[in-house]
């Protein structure tokens, strides 16, 4: 599995739109998403606009294929693509790719820790 992470610039003066646009999403576009193989979708907002997404997919090259290819893609990301400051394509494409630097599983996995999770009685006994 692999794990995405891209941040994008929201326009201030579109804001409110843009959270109108994904409250909800196209019933037809979240079809897509996960046809295409994207699971745990996620996007979070931050100040001043600064938007990062998040999922996970098997295959991200065949994932961006296949939005690439798909119609309802391409009206959702052409209605989209006025909402973001600097940039060169559709946003489900040109978005600027993070790099990932630590993911907890995986070193967990890779020391042999596994720990065991405090329960709310442990938690809270003191």
């Amino acid at each position: 599995m692999t794990r995405v992470a891209f941040q994008l610039q929201i326009r201030a003066e579109l804001l409110d739109e843009y959270l109108e646009r994904h409250s909800p999403v196209w019933p037809e576009m979240l079809a897509e998403i996960a046809t295409a193989g994207r699971r745990n979708y996620t996007l979070f907002l931050g100040e001043g606009g600064t938007l990062v997404g998040y999922y996970e997919t098997d295959d991200d090259a065949a994932a961006q294929a296949y939005l690439a290819a798909s119609p309802v893609a391409a009206r959702w990301e052409a209605e989209m693509s006025r909402f973001f400051h600097g940039l060169d394509g559709r946003p489900d494409q040109a978005a600027t790719a993070l790099t990932e630097v630590f993911h907890l599983e995986d070193q967990l996995a890779a020391s042999g820790e596994i720990p065991t999770p405090a329960t709310d009685n442990e938690s809270s006994a003191s």
